[in-house]
């Protein structure tokens, strides 16, 4: 059975003994009633793992020693997913999740022509990347950046491969047919799709055009589609 799992972002290996997160204390001591000498994993989420075991049980500040540290290599490919805020808040959170769940590297909120904006809670945000993260059992977090606008993010854009999924009728390749190189940024766009101006400037900044398939998506599921194919 796997040990339970705890995001800490200062842990190291510097010190044999750790002091828990308040969060953290709580969760090992009240809620999964962890006695001393119990092990936990611990990560802080840029490629750290750690063994410790409990040395004091305190549930808002729990000390642990650190026992081992096992540095998980970077992963090969660096995905990165440019997506449409969206109006309703729990289908951005949903792709926030199942991305993470993927291994995406980066996700960049785009502010289009077309996107219905609504608060960016960044706290709730980075908290669900957390929670995914764990869950699936990753040690690397996911980079979340702030929303910037569709024409900063495609000119500032310094990946080797640069994508676009749009749904216009032109020439463009399936993506389940491109070999992701090792650094890649898809755009997403919101619901409506991109504007013709907005899908001509990426094709100006060296872009190339992709589909996802014959079928017409939500931006949330065209997300996690173009994240899954990039990752194979």
């Amino acid at each position: 059975m796997p040990l339970p799992y705890f995001f800490e972002p200062s842990v190291s290996f510097t010190s044999s003994h750790f002091q828990l997160s308040e969060e953290t204390s709580k969760h090992c001591i009240q809620v999964l009633r962890m006695k001393s000498g119990e092990a936990l994993e611990l990560t802080n989420g840029k490629g750290s793992l750690y063994t410790a075991s409990i040395a004091q049980e305190d549930k808002r500040h729990c000390t642990v020693i650190i026992e081992k540290e096992t540095i998980v290599p970077v992963p090969e490919k660096k995905i990165s997913i440019a997506i449409s805020l969206l109006k309703n808040a729990s289908r951005f959170e949903w792709f926030l999740e199942k991305a993470t769940e993927i291994g995406v590297s980066e996700i960049i909120p785009l502010i289009c022509s077309r996107t219905e904006h609504h608060r960016f809670r960044s706290d709730r945000m980075q908290q669900i990347l957390i929670a995914a993260m764990l869950q699936s059992q990753q040690s690397w977090l996911p980079v979340l950046h702030k929303p910037i606008k569709f024409a900063t993010c495609v000119s500032g854009a310094m990946q080797t491969q640069k994508l676009i999924a749009h749904c216009e009728e032109n020439r463009k390749t399936s993506l389940a047919d491109i070999k992701t190189e090792n650094s890649c940024l898809l755009l997403i766009g919101p619901e409506g799709d991109f504007t013709s101006q907005e899908i001509a400037s990426a094709l100006d900044n060296r872009f190339e055009p992709v589909s996802l398939g014959n079928t017409r998506l939500r931006t949330e599921t065209a997300g996690i589609v173009g994240a899954t194919l990039l990752s194979i």
